[in-house]
């Protein structure tokens, strides 16, 4: 079983109302929550980990993961809100503004994870669920923890206007990057995470590090992989923006 660690939040959607004003509709999303459930339909065996509310938003969350097959045994519920994500879709890349304060997914902590069952061969970690207290600690720790005995998988998934101490974020994925053997980034993660190496040059210090496979994307223009002793290049068809939201948790499934 994969076991993916972090948030499970809802999306609000743009769409044009009836008076040419924009409304928004919500839908489950979450980096962690996407891929569980893309991971799920490709015929893993999945599981889920990490803080859902109570409220209807959370209902709605756990509908989904029942919906697909993804495992909540290691769901921590609370009556803390759900993480709520406005999304803008006026350029290339999708933006968005996360209203996540003292909410169920940003709040839980190390007592509250239940002891993983021997069937968990892996577990998948990254994005906002890593920025804040006390669940990017906690989230670290178990990363760690669990590195000994299971594959851990990164997708950094940068959202820098979540970020307040770039710092302290890039020593955590740094820390954790030395227990991963499968990293999926974008360019723009890379951009934001290295100022003085490459690409390749990052990608390659990472496997000296241990680390098996780094996958760079790079939207439209395709995806690098890096191996140890060999370089794979993929190309991609263009898209719209309003098909990338999630696009990049799918490719990591």
């Amino acid at each position: 079983m994969i076991l993916c660690c972090g948030e499970a939040l809802i999306d609000l959607i743009p769409i044009k109302g009836s008076d040419r004003g924009i409304a928004y509709t919500p839908h489950n999303g979450g980096s962690i929550y996407n891929t569980c459930i893309a991971l799920s339909r490709l015929g893993s065996k999945v599981g889920f980990m990490g803080g859902i509310s109570n409220d209807f938003f959370g209902q709605s969350i756990k509908n989904g993961l029942e919906e697909s097959n993804v495992s909540d045994l290691y769901a921590i519920c609370s009556d803390r809100p759900s993480t709520v994500a406005f999304v803008n879709l006026d350029s290339s890349n999708p933006k968005y503004i996360f209203l996540d304060e003292n909410s169920a997914g940003r709040m839980i902590r190390d007592h509250e994870i239940s002891e993983l069952k021997n069937e968990i061969n892996a577990l998948h970690f990254g994005s906002i669920s890593l920025i804040h207290e006390p669940a990017g600690g906690t989230l670290e720790s178990l990363a760690i923890r669990e590195s000994i005995n299971r594959v851990i998988s990164l997708d950094p998934n940068i959202r820098p206007s979540q970020i307040k101490d770039a710092s302290f974020h890039n020593e955590r994925l740094n820390r954790i990057i030395k227990h991963t053997d499968i990293i999926k980034l974008s360019i723009e993660d890379f951009e934001w995470m290295s100022s003085s190496l490459s690409c390749k040059e990052l990608s390659l210090s990472w496997l000296e590090q241990g680390v098996k496979i780094v996958i760079v994307t790079y939207g439209h223009k395709g995806s690098i992989a890096y191996f140890k002793d060999s370089v794979v290049e993929v190309p991609a068809k263009s898209v719209k923006a309003s098909d990338t939201i999630g696009a990049g948790d799918t490719f990591m499934a």
